[in-house]
């Protein structure tokens, strides 16, 4: 019996070493494969700052401290940015230099740099108005007009397209991927109503236009348009082309070749209203040409008030 019990002991005793060698293995192996993992993840990570304008304007005069703020400041802080990440440092550094009045050309370049490392304008601006609270009015004031400088000097894509958002209270929607083969540019559709007389809410980015089409119908049909924000253009063939302001209706009939669109330098959206009618259906057709499109800019002489366009109803 005692025989029977040492030996099971020792089977459990060797079934447990083996377990737990088994359980260090498995450990290093983890160890070390996290570890790599981070360190391949911090390398991957970590990006390289190159700055050279210490030696550029201090090069000769001042060569330490050229050094200190090529090599060091830049070089091995601003480098760390798998640590903190680039964005968070320009966040960082130009709180620090508005905090202390510095608005003079430095400023401007790290409002640069904070741009190129992604904080949009509507950012810039909240985080300049934050600062005012704490560092000062004036301080905030000089600010700004650098970060207008740095950020409205092209103010395009998500930017422009938020800023746009706040201008008109029907959503801009996601984007018109269905009919993007029948748009020069970026168009935006949203869905207002689904029910009684459906609508949408079409939104073009800057020079965005549909090709020519037709509502067909052999009774009733057609369209209306209806501006909701910023300035765009309709145009049937044959006849000049009208402005579309907030508030300008457009009835386009059936079986009329038109197009309609956003201006070269304005984001723009309409309500979009189809007709009910009997035989309904939609024809598109052959792009608006950049010849096409560029006249209409020039065809805006003949009234002072877009609304008094032929077809439009205030």
């Amino acid at each position: 019996m005692n025989r029977i019990i040492s030996n099971s002991v020792c089977n459990h005793c060797r079934l447990g070493i083996a377990q737990t060698s088994l359980a260090l293995h498995s450990a290093k192996s983890f160890i070390l494969i996290t570890v790599f993992t981070v360190l391949t993840f911090n390398v991957m990570a970590q990006q390289k700052i190159v700055q050279t304008a210490g030696r550029t304007q201090l090069g000769e005069f001042a060569p330490e401290f050229a050094h200190l703020n090529d090599d060091i400041l830049f070089g091995e802080v601003w480098s760390r940015n798998d640590l903190l990440s680039l964005r968070d440092r320009s966040l960082v550094t130009i709180t620090s230099l508005i905090s202390q009045g510095i608005t003079d050309s430095s400023l401007k370049y790290h409002l640069q740099s904070a741009k190129n490392n992604g904080i949009t304008r509507t950012e810039a601006a909240e985080i300049i108005t934050h600062i005012a609270f704490y560092a000062g009015w004036p301080k905030a004031w000089a600010a700004f007009n650098l970060a207008k400088e740095v950020w409205n000097e092209d103010v395009k894509g998500e930017d422009a397209k938020a800023a746009f958002q706040r201008e008109m209270i029907f959503p801009i929607g996601e984007p018109n991927t269905a009919y993007a083969k029948y748009f020069k540019g970026n168009s935006y559709l949203a869905q207002i109503s689904d029910s009684q007389i459906p609508f949408f809410n079409v939104t073009f980015e800057p020079g965005c236009r549909n090709n020519w089409h037709t509502h067909h119908a052999t009774k009733g049909g057609g369209q209306m348009l209806v501006g909701v924000a910023g300035r765009g253009w309709y145009q049937e063939e044959g006849k000049p082309a009208q402005e579309i302001l907030p508030g300008t209706v457009i009835h386009i009939p059936a079986n009329v070749k038109h197009w309609h669109g956003a201006a070269k330098d304005s984001w723009f959206a309409h309500l979009a209203f189809e007709i009910p009618g009997e035989n309904t259906s939609n024809e598109w057709q052959e792009a608006v040409s950049d010849e096409e499109y560029n006249k209409t800019e020039l065809s805006q002489v003949s009234s002072t008030h877009p609304n008094r366009a032929a077809g439009a109803v205030v």
